[in-house]
């Protein structure tokens, strides 16, 4: 087994010069960095008084989760002799708030559109999407359902 370390830095950007005395009065803006990277713009979703314009965490998740799986899959499919040509994906996520102000996503749902060399392994390409699931680093590591609905133009 090895084991890999990922590093990353956030700060806060949305201090309007009153810091958090208030609830309204603060920006939800930060910056994510890693070394090498360009930096991610980031701030709460707008319901939670953040900017619309700018990436927000749970934006990052379903983000994460359909970069995965597109990765495992590209993967798998080398491993099996499927030879993608094209692979676009709209995931979507669906998160519930609580009474106690908590939340949690109840399930991220993945739609992979893959284009194929080789038409005639579609039925193939579609299977082993389950396999690239089983191996996707990120849906191991939540607690909820990450859903499959994918189809081969």
């Amino acid at each position: 087994m090895s084991e890999h370390r990922f590093a990353v830095s956030v700060a806060w950007t949305g201090d309007r010069g009153e810091g958090t005395r208030s609830y309204r009065g603060y920006g939800r803006d930060h910056e994510v960095t890693s070394p090498g990277v360009p930096a991610l713009l980031g701030s709460a979703h707008r319901t939670f008084h953040g900017d619309a314009d700018r990436w927000n965490p749970e934006l990052f998740l379903v983000a994460a989760l359909s970069e995965c799986h597109l990765l495992s899959y590209l993967h798998v499919c080398v491993r099996h002799g499927v030879v993608v040509t094209g692979y676009d994906d709209d995931a979507s996520g669906v998160m519930r708030l609580n009474a106690d102000g908590s939340g949690e996503f109840t399930e991220v749902t993945l739609r992979p559109r893959v284009r194929l060399a080789d038409p005639a392994q579609a039925e193939t390409a579609n299977a082993l999407h389950e396999e690239a699931a089983r191996l996707c680093f990120i849906a191991r590591s939540v607690a909820f359902p990450v859903r499959h609905e994918p189809t081969v133009v």
